[in-house]
């Protein structure tokens, strides 16, 4: 009696231990699937918020096929020219050497260095180039009309490549210029088109155009 006794005894507490051991094993494999859903969620989460991230610089990015020409590292790249006002980035950029020289004859260096929030379309040496020689020299060497078709080349204000998809600006010199295109394909006064936007420096935007833009008059 007393062997069976233990016999129903010992069975009757293993079918009380079992439900519990049960129950533990459901809760810690519900635990462990809820953890492993919250770490996918915010896995998903962060790579969403990194994709965006990348969008949002992606699109703030300057563009162009003359952008290739700039250098990938030094005052002279994207980089570099950032940290600087927009005449001594310009200075460092090879590609606009005669545009520089043309600062510095004017006079306009302090001013366009000092000046805040503006945008810059800037000609390229090849843009000099296609005017004739005689004419360019002559253009330097008078001042007068030297700053004020410098001064045509500036806005007033930092605009965005989205700004330029129709738009009308007055410039520095106290005139309008045009600009209109969309996407990375923009042209200026319907003539000079940008081969490298949305440069940024320390106090401008500039962009990179391949005619030197002349103010009526």
């Amino acid at each position: 009696m007393n062997t069976r006794i233990r016999r129903i005894a010992m069975t009757a507490a293993a079918a009380a231990v079992l439900p519990l051991a049960l129950s533990a094993c459901s809760d810690n494999s519900s635990d462990s699937t809820t953890s492993d859903s919250s770490s996918k969620a915010s896995a998903s989460a962060s790579d969403d918020a990194m994709a965006g991230s990348d969008a949002t610089t992606s699109s703030d990015e300057p563009f162009g096929a003359a952008c290739s020409a700039v250098p990938e590292d030094g005052a002279g790249s994207f980089d570099g020219m950032a940290k600087d006002p927009v005449a001594t980035a310009a200075s460092n950029n090879p590609a606009l050497s005669t545009l520089v020289t043309a600062v510095k004859k004017a006079g306009l260096v302090d001013t366009l260095n000092n000046a805040q929030n503006i945008t810059v379309f800037a000609p390229t040496n090849d843009a000099f180039a296609k005017i004739p020689k005689a004419t360019l020299d002559k253009v330097l060497n008078d001042k007068a009309q030297l700053t004020k078709i410098l001064t045509y080349h500036v806005v007033g204000q930092k605009l965005a490549p989205e700004d330029l998809e129709n738009g009308s600006f007055d410039t520095l010199e106290k005139s309008k210029l045009t600009t209109s295109g969309s996407g990375e394909s923009y042209t200026v006064n319907d003539s000079a088109k940008v081969v490298c936007g949305n440069v940024k420096t320390a106090n401008a935007n500039v962009y990179i155009i391949d005619t030197v833009l002349m103010p009526a008059g």
